[in-house]
C-alpha cells in the first residue's frame, strides 16, 4: 500500500511541474509576441501618423477613409498588445496579504471608476458592512473588482436609469462574497463560454468601447487569491457578477 501511495504521489508531482512547465512556457510565449510585436507596430504607427499628417489634407473620399482606418487599426493593436503583456504578468504577481477593511477597498473601487465616467451617472448602492474584515490582498483585490465594476458602468451607459448594487459578506466558512449588479445591456446566457476570452466580446466594439479582456484579467486575478468569479445574466436585464474568495478569512 505504501508503495502504491508513493508511486501515485510521484506521479502527482510530475503532473504538477508538467503543469507549471507549460504555463510558463505558454507565459513567456506570450510576452515574447507582444513584446516582438511592439518595434514593427511602433514603425506602422509612427509612418501612418506622417503619412497623415503630410499627405492627409490633399486626400478625400475613400483615400482619406483608408488612412483612418490604417491609423485607428495600428492604435488599436497597440493597445491589444498592452493587454496581453498584462495578462501574461499577473501569474508572476506574489501574493501579499494582510487585514483588509472590504467597504473601504470597495470605496476606493467605486470612486476611481466613477471618475473615470464623468458623464455617466449611476445610482450606485453599497451593502457592505463598515466591520467587515478579511485577510487577503487588497491591491489584487481591488485588481478584480474594478474590472467587474468597470464593466457594469460601461454596459449602463444606454440604460435610462444607470444602477448598480455592491454588496459583500462572509460566509460562515469563511467565505468572502462580492456581489456586483447592474441594469445595463446584459447578455445572451447561449454565450456564457466567450464571457472569459482573450479579446472576448458579446457586444460590438462601437455600441461599447473596450478591449474584451477585463473579466479574464479578473478570473485570474481572483485564480491567485484562490477564488473565482462567476456572471449570471439577470431575466430582467443585467448582470450579476459573483466574486468569492474561499481561502479568505476573518482577520
Amino acid at each position: 500500500m505504501a508503495d502504491t501511495a508513493s508511486e501515485l504521489q510521484a506521479r502527482v508531482d510530475l503532473l504538477e511541474a508538467e503543469l507549471s512547465a507549460s504555463r510558463a512556457e505558454l507565459q513567456e510565449f506570450t510576452y515574447t509576441v507582444s513584446h516582438d510585436l511592439r518595434a514593427p507596430l511602433r514603425h506602422i504607427v509612427s509612418f501612418a501618423k506622417l503619412l497623415e499628417e503630410e499627405a492627409g489634407p490633399q486626400l478625400t473620399g475613400e483615400s482619406l477613409e483608408f488612412l483612418q482606418t490604417l491609423c485607428g487599426a495600428a492604435d488599436q493593436m497597440g493597445k491589444q498588445l498592452d493587454a496581453l503583456t498584462a495578462l501574461s504578468r499577473i501569474a508572476t504577481v506574489s501574493v501579499a496579504a494582510s487585514a483588509v477593511c472590504v467597504r473601504a477597498a470597495v470605496l476606493n473601487v467605486v470612486q476611481k471608476v466613477t471618475a473615470r465616467y464623468p458623464g455617466h451617472a449611476v445610482e450606485v448602492v453599497l451593502e457592505v458592512a463598515d466591520a467587515l474584515t478579511v485577510h487577503t490582498d487588497e491591491a489584487l483585490l481591488r485588481q478584480a473588482l474594478e474590472q467587474v465594476l468597470d464593466n457594469a458602468y460601461k454596459f449602463t451607459a444606454k440604460a435610462p436609469a444607470a444602477r448598480v448594487r455592491v454588496a459583500a459578506d462572509l460566509l460562515p466558512d469563511g467565505v468572502l462574497r462580492l456581489v456586483v449588479e447592474d441594469n445595463g445591456a446584459g447578455y445572451n446566457p447561449v454565450l456564457q463560454d466567450k464571457l472569459f476570452k482573450v479579446f472576448g466580446r458579446l457586444h460590438s466594439a462601437k455600441q461599447y468601447p473596450g478591449l474584451g479582456t477585463g473579466l479574464l484579467v479578473a478570473q485570474r486575478v481572483m485564480a491567485l487569491l484562490g477564488g473565482h468569479i462567476h456572471l449570471l445574466a439577470r431575466p430582467e436585464g443585467g448582470v450579476a457578477a459573483l466574486l468569492q474568495l474561499p481561502a479568505a478569512q476573518q482577520a
